[in-house]
């Protein structure tokens, strides 16, 4: 029996999101094909001039803002940040220190803190006495 693998591909949507990018700042041709594993695992290898600039200078989507801001995607929302920022405005932001955004960097520590506990908990429960 001979087993035939067929290519995996993804949309371009997917890739962006895999790759962390803002989909409407890739290519055009990025945007309108599809994107093998293949494609895929060489773009995160090597990455082409545009990716690394995208990766730079953005404009970053909403996972990557929250995640350099170090707040949550709904902290976010909860700030009026619901559009694509740049590294600039990242750095803006960051030099402004707007209420929102301490208040969700409190709420983002206090989050982490608490997974932290619960997951100490749930390990204490599963060691053997």
């Amino acid at each position: 029996m001979k087993s035939h693998q067929s290519t995996q591909t993804m949309k371009p949507a997917t890739a962006a999101k895999k790759l962390g990018v803002y989909l409407p700042a890739t290519p055009t041709e990025f945007q309108e094909g599809v994107v093998t594993r293949t494609e895929l695992n060489e773009l995160q290898a090597n990455p082409p001039e545009w990716l690394r600039e995208l990766r730079r200078t953005g404009p970053h989507p909403r996972p990557v803002v929250a995640a350099r801001l170090g707040v949550s995607i709904a902290g976010l929302a909860r700030g009026g940040v619901t559009e694509a920022l740049t590294t600039e405005q990242i750095e803006a932001l960051r030099q402004e220190q707007p209420d929102w955004l301490e208040k969700e960097r409190a709420t983002q520590a206090e989050v982490r803190k608490e997974t932290a506990r619960i997951k100490q908990k749930n390990a204490e429960r599963t060691e053997p006495s």
